[in-house]
């Protein structure tokens, strides 16, 4: 039978391509992921109205915790994801996280948050790439599935939340908040037990084999360029090897780099340059993330003020709302892997039908409209509840809103994931994943950042705050244009990067 590329199975011997990995070993990691899913968004969803009902906080208090909360998770990948790239790998990383995920739900409320944090940091990294090392990238028919293992992946995150949306937030609102938050902690032991009784059909990656540790050959790569800058350019080593590792790219890009060729291998070089690339998309994408930071609270609270009745006595949980996200995602992927993609790649000759810069500008775009009929819909809104004679406004006006944000998703969310998966080296790709997740992260502290400032600078003089507790009278109309103008300048920004950027290519599929 025909081995697989560089991988193993679970006792170190060579993997079988026909017996392992594959959508077999990918499906089952695709429902873990639907369990974890569950758990999480059974926590987050719905802790806005926590906090602002027992908890008592102000609403710019509560939107700034949750947003430094979900920030930390974003954050704290950056940390395990070297762990698991350097010391661990990712098998044993997830069962560790997993169980800290699963033991500390069970303290102190904020600490039981952050423990929670430091858990699923070590798993979102790794649960992704683990699940797409299931696909041999050198052989065609896998890469394809591999490009298409996102999109499922996706899909069954958002089939997961759209429960929690009517399950979990169900029994917090009207049962019990200790058994809304404590649903999730047996979702969790579910996602531990699923993806071990997979073990012995996975792939894990050999890639390392007895290579220096990666982020020790990165590091010096820029060690030693800024020692020899003052060579000059006569005396750097011809770097046109390379040409072996990444035969598409040029070396010229961040040519001071090339420095370090005097006493690193040329393909670290050209590695260290990869990573280095990335630098300019992450950066751009944070207006993005600011955007997507929003859903979680100010639009719950927004929904919290309208009219929520289907009939006299069933109210819809504000935080339900954002299953029209999910849902939305769940209509639109199978529309966008098995129409789209098809239809694009007649034209493109590529085999993910656009290539996956396009696929996150055009997501990036999506949000930008988004944001923009929000501020019309609570602009909308207030101008209601000033006057007498008309009723309370209907939360279906809220609608558009969600449905595109989670077409967005489609486009930007899982063109992140194979972007930051794809294009770092194959060694470090749970660091890859985890910089795509801190995108979310700084988005959310970015967020928690600017409604503490534009709190304090529009209640000073006695003034109502953007964000008061009664939000007839707040003005989060202003804070989405303010949001919308931002977002403009930082997809103008992604553009400009994107024009120049430079794919790195492992394989020709």
């Amino acid at each position: 039978m025909a081995n697989t590329g560089p991988a193993g199975d679970e006792l170190g011997n060579a993997a079988v391509r026909f017996s392992s990995g594959g959508w077999k070993s990918a499906r089952l990691i695709i429902c873990v992921e639907m369990a974890e899913r569950f758990a999480y968004y059974g926590i987050s969803s719905n802790m806005i109205m926590y906090l602002t009902g027992p908890l008592g906080q102000s609403t710019a208090a509560a939107a700034a915790n949750v947003n430094a909360w979900i920030g930390t998770m974003s954050f704290l990948p950056l940390l395990w994801a070297f762990v698991a790239d350097a010391f661990l790998g990712r098998f044993r990383t997830i069962i560790i996280s997993s169980s800290l995920y699963i033991l500390l739900q069970v303290t102190l409320f904020f600490c039981s948050l952050y423990v929670i944090a430091i858990g699923q940091g070590g798993y979102k990294p790794c649960i992704k790439v683990f699940g797409a090392d299931q696909f041999d990238g050198n052989d065609l028919k896998e890469a394809q599935a591999k490009s298409s293992f996102f999109n499922w992946m996706m899909f069954g995150n958002c089939a997961s939340i759209v429960m929690t949306r009517f399950v979990s937030n169900f029994i917090q609102e009207n049962v019990s908040w200790s058994l809304g938050f404590g649903i999730p902690s047996v979702s969790m032991l579910l996602a531990l037990f699923l993806f071990l009784l997979g073990t012995s059909s996975y792939r894990f990656s050999t890639e390392r084999g007895g290579k220096k540790n990666p982020f020790a050959r990165i590091g010096r790569v820029f060690v030693e360029a800024i020692k020899n800058r003052r060579k000059p350019d006569s005396k750097i080593a011809n770097t046109d090897e390379t040409l072996l590792l990444l035969a598409h790219q040029s070396s010229k890009q961040l040519g001071f780099l090339d420095r370090a060729a005097f006493s690193c291998d040329p393909a670290e070089v050209e590695e260290a340059k990869a990573v280095l690339r990335l630098a300019p998309i992450w950066m751009t994408c944070l207006g993005y993330a600011i955007v997507f930071a929003q859903s979680p609270t100010f639009f719950t609270k927004q929904g919290a003020t309208m009219d929520r009745s289907i009939t006299p006595g069933i109210v819809v949980p504000a935080a339900t709302l954002q299953s029209f996200i999910s849902i939305s995602v769940v209509v639109f992927i199978p529309i966008y892997d098995r129409m789209f993609v098809p239809i694009a790649r007649s034209f493109t000759k590529n085999p993910s039908g656009i290539t996956m810069l396009q696929r996150i500008g055009t997501g990036m775009f999506l949000f930008v409209l988004a944001i923009v009929i929000a501020a019309l819909v609570e602009t909308k809104r207030l101008q209601s509840t000033r006057d007498p004679i008309s009723t309370s406004m209907s939360v279906w006006w809220l609608v558009p809103q969600y449905v595109l944000y989670g077409v967005a998703d489609v486009f930007t969310l899982a063109g992140l994931q194979e972007f930051f998966y794809d294009q770092v080296p194959s060694e470090l790709r749970s660091v890859g994943m985890a910089l795509n997740l801190s995108i979310y992260g700084a988005g959310d502290f970015l967020s928690s950042f600017m409604i503490s400032v534009i709190d304090k600078a529009t209640s000073m003089s006695g003034q109502t705050s953007w964000f008061d507790n009664d939000l007839n009278k707040a003005h989060l109309d202003y804070f989405y244009w303010l949001l919308a103008c931002l977002s403009t300048i930082s997809l103008a920004s992604y553009l400009w990067f994107a024009k120049s950027y430079v794919y790195n290519r492992p394989n020709t599929f």
